[in-house]
């Protein structure tokens, strides 16, 4: 049985500490990465202000190229779905964390 880790990482400078089970580490630091890449991305293209909807922005494009890859080679929706869901509320925690959001 693997237990909960708890990483601290950087997204676009500001740092999150997330719980993960032991054996998604290094996968949801892999994920960190590249949402950390679009963001700058978006940032550094100037045409949107504000970390929140660059994260929306970023959000939005990630899963556009995910639903692309699907209709191109086709993947497991439900588990697709999970993994969404888990990361939902993993960066919901998070913010809540950082005093960022507060769930209602």
């Amino acid at each position: 049985m693997n237990k909960d880790t708890v990483l601290n990482v950087t997204v676009m400078g500001r740092e999150f500490r997330i719980h993960c089970p032991g054996e998604e580490r290094e996968e949801l630091l892999l994920a960190v990465s590249c949402l950390n890449r679009k963001m700058q991305e978006i940032k550094s293209a100037g045409k949107i202000a504000g970390t929140e909807q660059i994260a929306i922005a970023a959000a939005i494009s990630m899963t556009h190229e995910l639903l692309s890859i699907r209709s191109q080679r086709g993947f497991d929706m439900n588990e697709f779905k999970r993994r969404i869901e888990l990361l939902e509320c993993r960066v919901s925690d998070a913010l809540t964390d950082q005093g960022i959001y507060k769930n209602s």
